[in-house]
């Protein structure tokens, strides 16, 4: 089931532009090895739910999977072959808006050897490109 929110207060929501890094979210902190964005861009909930699928077959209950992500925002789409004019679409999916620096997953429990197994099958359905990164010891 893919992930969307209970209610919220607008049904349809603008696009915006994806400006700036990620300044909350950006360090590893559930895990010991994470998936972090170098690029903006909008991760769908079928692709987070993918991701968390691939991530938790390939531990097998030996590590932990955290997702730090949620799609909190909807995206419209017009029926195919329609005209133009009469409004906005209805919403069709829901995205998760990632910054460059947004830690996506971790993963806690695993060697780096595993994790970056891990998570490279992970990145692979990412729309995004993203980097390997570790837990830093005393912070």
């Amino acid at each position: 089931m893919a992930l969307m929110p209970k209610r919220v207060k607008h049904r349809k929501s603008q696009r915006r532009r994806i400006k700036g890094n990620a300044t909350r979210g950006n360090t590893v902190a559930f895990g010991d090895w994470g998936l972090q964005s170098l690029e903006p861009g909008h991760v769908k909930a079928t692709t987070i739910e993918a991701c968390r699928i691939a991530a938790t077959q390939y531990v097998r209950g030996e590590g932990k999977v955290y997702i730090r992500i949620f799609p909190h925002k909807s995206v419209t789409a017009r029926p195919l072959e329609t005209r133009m004019g009469k409004g906005k679409g209805e919403p069709d999916h829901w995205v998760a808006v990632v910054k460059p620096g947004t830690v996506m997953f971790e993963l806690s429990g695993v060697s780096h050897d595993a994790a970056r197994e891990c998570l490279a099958r992970v990145a692979y359905k990412l729309p995004v490109k993203v980097r390997l990164i570790g837990r830093r010891i005393g912070t």
